[in-house]
């Protein structure tokens, strides 16, 4: 991979600086799951983050995105 995972909220920030690619995208996911983890939140708690109503993601793709993040999570275990 050619991003680090972030380590904190703002190196997840940070990471808009760069140009988006699939291997950015997967970079994020892994520093929220990361981040998360570091304040104790649960998968579930992080899936109810995702599925929260944001107008930036319809329904559908939220549901996609809380499946990603919950196998990103099985696999960063």
């Amino acid at each position: 991979m050619n991003y680090p995972i972030p380590n904190n909220s703002q190196e997840i920030v940070d990471l808009r600086k760069q140009p988006v690619d699939d291997e950015l995208v997967a970079a994020a996911i892994a520093g929220v799951i990361y981040v998360a983890r570091s304040q104790g939140q649960t998968l579930e708690d992080l899936t109810a983050e995702v599925m929260a109503d944001d107008r930036l993601l319809d329904g559908e793709l939220r549901r996609w995105l809380s499946d990603i993040v919950s196998q990103a999570w099985d696999q960063l275990a």
